[in-house]
């Protein structure tokens, strides 16, 4: 039987392989950082500038979180080998959710393994075949596949069109023969990750409101940076106080490991804690990363220099870039897609930007749409302006050499 599929498989490897679109993963031999050793795999790797982590405060390899590890490390041990309910919950635990509530102002928050978990852990026990979940077309993956996992009538609203959100809602308004959902939720990303677009969560929130939903945000690509404190997109729009969920990551900007949360309103998170497959079901969250994660969130308190440099760093290099005639997307988020369209081409222009030692990622279909190939650059406070000089130099190289070749 094995013989049929290896066939198979090897015949859609290789036509993904000519498109142009096969995803070489290349190896790090040193800690994530601005700069870092990297290579093909199977070559030596040589250091190069790092423009494709999501390290946007530069903390992944900050001293004062890896102490922290290594002091829980040392006190608490290396893993819980248990799940929460059964005898997997540390004092550690309990004091990241409670800080993290703080941080963001909600009534409390559960602790997952990553947001992917989180965000497949909500719909499930909260939303059955009398709801309706309203999604936003280009909401992460996570959230897809969460959504999938309930029975609730599912209806989709083309990327931040406010128009087209409200048709959703009255059309689920009608369900039930007229008498409307018996709940209701509009769940987007806080910050769209292939665009770095923000969700335009006023006018979610005002909707919301009309027409009686609740709003979820997925803040992965916000929490930590975004808003006055770095509570992310709701904070940054001033509507915290309008969601009911929110879910989110430590694994970007709040030091760049693993885990995730969903915070919000007590009865949610208390209905998480007993239904939730990914929470009842996974290991509890490493207490090393649980430390050195709240060593993350007293960081940010009093980072507002880290978030300056960000976004200093990244209107740098939206403005050099346009100088040098590349097509970026519009935005003011510090991921900033520098866009090909043939997926082959960016491919190449990223292999060659490698040659000019700085690292970044080519995304096509079906991570962007068909015709949308770009380059995703992420910029971080850990770069100088020196390091964005570099990498618009290397792009401007390598668009040289790809159009010479």
């Amino acid at each position: 039987m094995y013989t049929d599929l290896k066939d198979q498989l090897t015949a859609e490897l290789a036509e993904i392989e000519q498109a142009g679109t096969f995803k070489h993963e290349r190896v790090i031999s040193t800690a994530q950082s601005n700069r870092i050793t990297a290579g093909p795999i199977g070559r030596d790797g040589a250091e190069v500038l790092n423009f494709c982590a999501n390290n946007y405060l530069g903390l992944a390899d900050d001293q004062r979180l890896l102490d922290a590890a290594k002091t829980a490390l040392d006190e608490r041990g290396f893993g819980m080998a248990s799940v929460r309910f059964i005898c997997g919950t540390q004092d550690l635990h309990l004091e990241l959710e409670q800080a993290v509530s703080a941080f963001l102002g909600t009534e409390d928050t559960i602790l997952f393994s990553s947001c992917f978990d989180a965000n497949g852990a909500v719909f499930e026990p909260l939303f059955g075949k009398e709801d309706a979940i309203i999604s936003d077309e280009l909401n992460h993956a996570s959230l897809i596949d969460g959504i999938r996992l309930s029975k609730a009538a599912r209806f989709r609203y083309r990327n931040g069109d406010l128009e087209d959100l409200r048709a959703q809602l009255e059309a689920a308004a009608a369900l039930n023969d007229g008498k409307g959902a018996r709940r209701t939720i509009i769940v987007t990303d806080g910050v769209f990750s292939m665009d770095g677009y923000l969700a335009p969560l006023p006018g979610i929130c005002d909707l919301a409101e009309e027409f009686g939903a609740l709003v979820m945000v997925d803040d992965s690509h916000a929490v930590g940076f975004m808003g006055e404190s770095g509570a992310g997109t709701p904070e940054h729009f001033g509507v915290s106080d309008k969601i009911d969920i929110f879910t989110g990551t430590f694994g970007k900007a709040l030091g760049g490991a693993s885990g995730g949360y969903v915070a919000g309103r007590r009865e949610i998170v208390a209905m998480l804690r007993q239904k939730g497959r990914p929470y009842l079901f996974s290991n509890s969250l490493a207490p090393a990363i649980v430390a050195a994660t709240l060593a993350a969130l007293e960081l940010v308190k009093g980072s507002g220099a880290l978030r300056e440099t960000l976004f200093r760093n990244a209107e740098l290099f939206r403005r050099r870039m346009g100088e040098e005639g590349f097509e970026l997307l519009d935005g003011e988020h510090a991921i900033v897609p520098v866009m090909f369209g043939d997926a082959a081409l960016a491919g190449r222009i990223a292999d060659q930007m490698l040659e000019h030692g700085v690292y970044v990622t080519a995304f096509s279909y079906p991570v962007v749409p068909q015709g949308k190939a770009r380059i995703r650059v992420q910029l971080s406070a850990a770069h100088t302006e020196e390091d964005v000089e570099a990498a618009v130099q290397a792009f401007v190289a390598a668009r040289d050499a790809v159009q010479a070749a």
